[in-house]
């Protein structure tokens, strides 16, 4: 049996009527950017992510880029990330002319380990920027303590976290910005690039507004040198068809991830740790073993798919070698990301899948 890693067609066909008569409706309309689709998806996701506003942008990246702007963050400032992230985290510091501070995460949920925060925290400081890796939500309740204590915000990436729940709260509503990620692979995924925030800021908002469209709000008029990453009204229109069954997807997650923990039980492999106040969007399934590469290999041999989220730290890509730092100094980070595996798991897999995995990482271990 042959298994992929990620399987789209399912996800879409649970919308299909609904997405292609959005993007037969923005087809027809003539209007193709900043429009009403993008001003209705925007209101939608603020609703449901329990915020007062939402902002539609090009991608990820910039929206953690423009989140750091919008709340003042230039050149000589510092922002705490993680150790252990997408480098994308580590980019956007760096393209608002700041410095990365990573600290370490928790060895149990691979997230920023707040214990660890305080002891990072410099004059310079001026954001903590969580990410709820792997759909998995940060302690968002010891982060914003700590930064109410020091004066700082935080903005969080959510990139992977689409309807994850920290204490019963939604993330995308429990930072004072939070970044979203909408790009095809997601849980809320779009049919191209696509990004937004969120955040009860009316003034964060405003200004993200204005960055998005070359930092002008009336037409050939530009307050401030902004950029062009605006969430187009085709991938608007996409998204907002498909946020009605994200709660019943993210359910079909959640209900493979626990078959997953149930028969992987007793194997020869860690697995996924869940704390008590988090409720998990299970973007990913994520194992570790001690001989990750040999694991995937035997597991491909099955026909098995698997990927590496992530083979290297940001600390050790050469695109931040100029910071110093060498193997050895974010030693919790390095033993992750040379050990983890991401099984497959997304809505529309059978109980055949889920059987054939469970099996083939209990054989192959």
């Amino acid at each position: 049996m042959k298994i992929p890693f990620l399987d789209l067609q399912p996800s879409y066909a649970a919308s299909r009527a609904a997405i292609d008569a959005a993007l037969l409706r923005v087809a027809g309309s003539g209007w193709f950017i900043m429009g009403k689709e993008l001003e209705a998806f925007e209101a939608q996701w603020a609703g449901y992510c329990g915020s007062a506003h939402a902002v539609g942008l090009g991608n990820g990246l910039d929206a953690l880029h423009l989140g750091l702007r919008a709340l003042g963050v230039g050149e000589g400032d510092e922002v705490i990330v993680p150790s252990n992230t997408y480098i994308a985290t580590w980019l956007a510091v760096s393209q608002c002319g700041a410095k990365p501070v990573p600290v370490e995460p928790d060895a149990r949920t691979y997230n920023l380990d707040p214990a660890r925060i305080e002891a990072a925290i410099t004059s310079a400081t001026r954001v903590i920027l969580p990410v709820h890796l792997y759909g998995q939500p940060a302690d968002m309740d010891a982060i914003n303590a700590i930064a109410a204590k020091h004066g700082l915000k935080v903005l969080d990436d959510c990139a992977q976290a689409h309807g994850a729940r920290w204490n019963g709260r939604r993330v995308g509503g429990t930072a004072d910005v939070s970044a979203w990620s909408f790009y095809p692979g997601k849980n809320l995924g779009a049919m191209g690039d696509g990004g937004g925030l969120t955040t009860n800021d009316a003034g964060v908002a405003e200004r993200v507004r204005v960055l998005r469209n070359y930092g002008s709000k009336v037409k050939y008029h530009n307050e401030v040198k902004g950029l062009n990453s605006r969430l187009d009204e085709m991938q608007a229109a996409v998204l907002a068809a498909k946020l009605p069954e994200l709660d019943a997807l993210t359910n079909e997650r959640r209900r493979i991830a626990v078959q997953l923990l149930d028969g992987l039980a007793g194997a020869n492999v860690v697995l996924p740790f869940v704390p008590a106040e988090a409720d998990p969007a299970w973007h990913l399934f994520v194992i570790r073993h001690e001989a990750r590469d040999r694991l995937q290999a035997a597991l491909a041999e099955q026909g098995i798919g698997t990927l590496i989220h992530y083979p290297v730290p940001p600390h050790r890509q050469p695109a931040y070698a100029e910071l110093g730092m060498g193997e050895g100094d974010f030693p919790i980070a390095e033993a992750i990301h040379r050990e983890v595996l991401s099984l497959p798991l997304w809505p529309g897999m059978s109980e055949a899948h889920i059987d054939a995995v469970i099996a083939a990482v209990k054989g192959c271990a």
